[in-house]
């Protein structure tokens, strides 16, 4: 399923948005209609969800994030994971990121 994020797969910011730090948080704004939640509004991400983001180049998997975060911040691994996993399903369903092949 395309918007299930997986540890293997490495994914990038959609050509259809952009982000800007605004207070601290980052806020992904898409650019055409049908990127985003239903009523295409603004998605924002705290500092731990801008790291993830910035992240997001295509070049490394999801496996290699999480562990690059678990390294950085305190915390279960396994909630890490989890809770990685997760937003990348969300930006996923919203076409925030795409996978690259």
């Amino acid at each position: 399923m395309e918007d299930e994020a997986t540890l293997e797969g490495r994914y990038r910011p959609s050509e259809d948005v952009v982000a800007r730090v605004i207070e601290g948080e980052l806020v992904i704004i898409p650019l055409k209609a049908g990127v985003g939640d239903m009523e295409d509004e603004l998605f924002s991400l705290n500092p731990t969800g801008r790291e993830v983001w910035n992240r997001f180049n295509g070049e490394r998997t999801l496996g290699e994030i999480v562990r690059e975060i678990a390294e950085e911040y305190e915390g279960e691994s396994a909630e890490i994971e989890r809770d990685i996993i997760g937003l990348a399903c969300v930006l996923l369903q919203r076409k925030l990121i795409s996978a690259v092949s």
